[in-house]
């Protein structure tokens, strides 16, 4: 992903100003960025009191889509992080306007100039993106979907408005910042937000479209494929589960088809990671055997993952805790992935979110509630899954895709009646049978019979189940029952319940103190991923409220121990694990 800055209203115009502006977005070019040589291009326009800067990762048309984009004339000035994959088809649209370049997102400034400020919903993509009219010099922002681009706004003293695609582009000038909200466009000439994006699913009202297996496969092929376009050598995240895997599945299917396929070769890569002997690594291993893919397999250790926690969370920017469980594995991945030339990356966030998958929903009472919990989840993504998608890997220069998350795809998944996804055990029904069936084809078989209807693994788990357990004892090592009692006053937002997330906490506070940047984290109990609303299905969760799919107590073939909650559970010493000091702005080991 790319790492976009943009300053607007600001009242200072001096170099100063400018030199600022630039240090600021290259903290969206991480030291990372430089090891790996990631800097494609990073640019600045500055038009009187705006300033729109970029760091840009080049997937399409690498040679000539440098930024600021413009218009004909430069009159309409872009900055954006995003991929847009309809951008062939709006060019057709666009007659009598002149491309400066090839890249994807050379639509925008075109479009605003023939359609004004309701072109958004027409961009069938991922983007996050400030458009600057400096006829009037007014401006507007806007965010893809669902999220799966980051973003954030902040407001200066001196009346600026902020725009940045990572927090610590703007924490240490804003008064006050929050994450942009997704589906959302904010234009300087109304002064503030409104939702672009209102699907019929977003009401929550309970949908009745018989399911059709065929309509959700060619749904889903659709989106996969159209995530092929890149100028540069991709490949796919493979965890051995069903979601990956049917995107491995289809992406060796039709790769050889593609204009990708002339320039990079119809052999297709594939990368797993996990601790040694763990489920993902096995299944993966299988699924790629299948498939005749290319598999990179990466190994780390418990240790390897605790030595990257505070890089972790300095990158992704968040303590909560099943995020970072997952970011740590997926961001020891990234740089492993970009160390082979790989920029590009395509996975299968978002079906869970979809379909129901996580083991809690084998609980769901009814198909009312079990289709609401579908739309809280898909609609807190961006601060959950998408977050970790994209700064785990965009933190060593790699872009992730995800095709679940697919507008037209979710549109359709989530018109089905929801009574077709409620998991049925007596009817052999588990969770996402609807997306296995779609794949279940006995003439041209997608995968293997038992990964097709393998058990849903979240991936902190699937990596190998001592990684959580690990990180509880290192927690426990670090994290006094003094310091516990005391959680409330320390932090009296989001509180943290549990040593590990205490942790967490302490290491997110010493990079990003500002209140505004605590009241970006989600808060509330939670389940094997549910919301809080969700807890609220099983009496017996409120005593086991742990974010990892073991916690779903009676379902998961690997659950805790129901007699012991998890927050009395003994935790396993590791040993030689170094011990924090913490001393005013620095971390010492001894």
């Amino acid at each position: 992903m790319c790492g976009i800055l943009a300053v607007l209203g600001c009242s200072d115009d001096s170099q100063a100003k400018r030199v600022r502006v630039l240090e600021l977005s290259r903290r969206q070019i991480h030291i990372f960025f430089l090891l790996a040589t990631f800097d494609d291009w990073s640019g600045l326009h500055q038009h009187g009191d705006c300033y729109l800067a970029h760091q840009r990762l080049a997937i399409v048309d690498p040679a000539s889509g440098d930024q600021p984009l413009f218009n004909e004339d430069k009159s309409v000035v872009v900055t954006v992080n995003g991929e847009i994959y309809n951008h062939e088809e709006l060019r057709k649209k666009l007659v009598n306007h002149k491309f400066r370049t090839g890249s994807d997102c050379d639509v925008i400034a075109h479009l605003y100039e023939e359609y004004g400020e309701d072109f958004v919903d027409m961009l069938d993509g991922i983007f996050s993106f400030v458009l600057l009219d400096t006829r009037d010099n007014s401006y507007i922002v806007a965010r893809d979907a669902i999220g799966v681009t980051s973003l954030y706004i902040g407001w200066g003293l001196d009346g600026s408005i902020w725009i940045s695609s990572e927090m610590k582009g703007l924490n240490d000038d804003c008064e006050h910042f929050e994450c942009f909200p997704p589906g959302h466009l904010y234009s300087s000439k109304t002064g503030g937000f409104r939702r672009w994006y209102n699907p019929p699913w977003f009401s929550e009202a309970i949908p009745s479209v018989p399911y059709d297996p065929l309509v959700i496969r060619r749904a889903f092929e659709n989106a996969v494929i159209k995530r092929l376009m890149t100028d540069v050598p991709f490949g796919v995240l493979l965890s051995g589960g069903l979601d990956s895997s049917l995107v491995a599945s289809i992406t060796a299917r039709y790769l050889a088809g593609t204009k990708t396929a002339k320039h990079w070769g119809s052999q297709l890569h594939s990368f797993c990671v996990g601790l040694e002997n763990s489920p993902d690594l096995n299944a993966a291993r299988e699924v790629a055997d299948y498939l005749g893919t290319v598999h990179h397999e990466f190994h780390f250790t418990v240790q390897d993952g605790i030595d990257a926690i505070e890089d972790v969370i300095y990158h992704i920017e968040t303590y909560d805790v099943t995020t970072i469980r997952a970011s740590t594995p997926m961001f020891l991945m990234s740089r492993k992935i970009k160390s082979l030339g790989v920029k590009m990356v395509i996975s299968g966030e978002g079906s869970d979110e979809i379909f129901g998958g996580y083991l809690y929903f084998h609980k769901a009472p009814n198909m009312d509630e079990f289709h609401h919990e579908t739309c809280r989840k898909i609609k807190a993504l961006h601060q959950y899954d998408c977050l970790r998608a994209n700064k785990a890997t965009s933190a060593w220069g790699l872009e992730a895709r995800v095709p679940f998350l697919d507008k037209q795809f979710i549109n359709v998944a989530m018109s089905i009646d929801p009574e077709s996804k409620m998991i049925k055990k007596d009817e052999g029904r588990i969770e996402k049978w609807i997306l296995r069936r779609a794949f279940d084809d006995e003439e041209h078989p997608y995968l293997p019979k038992h990964i097709l209807y393998r058990q849903k693994e979240q991936f902190s788990d699937g990596v190998g189940y001592s990684w959580i357990d690990g990180l509880k004892a290192h927690a426990d090592q670090h994290v006094t029952n003094k310091m516990m009692r005391n959680a409330s006053n320390i932090f009296p937002h989001n509180t943290p319940t549990t040593k590990e997330a205490y942790y967490y906490r302490m290491i997110f506070e010493r990079f990003f103190p500002q209140n505004s940047a605590r009241l970006t984290v989600p808060g509330g109990a939670t389940v094997a991923c549910s919301t809080a609303k969700a807890v609220e299905w099983d009496a017996a969760w409120k005593n086991n409220l742990d974010p990892s799919g073991r916690a779903a107590l009676g379902v998961h073939l690997s659950a805790y121990n129901a007699e012991t909650p998890l927050s009395n559970m003994p935790s396993k010493v590791i040993d030689n694990i170094p011990r924090m000091i913490e001393v005013p702005g620095v971390a010492i080991q001894s």
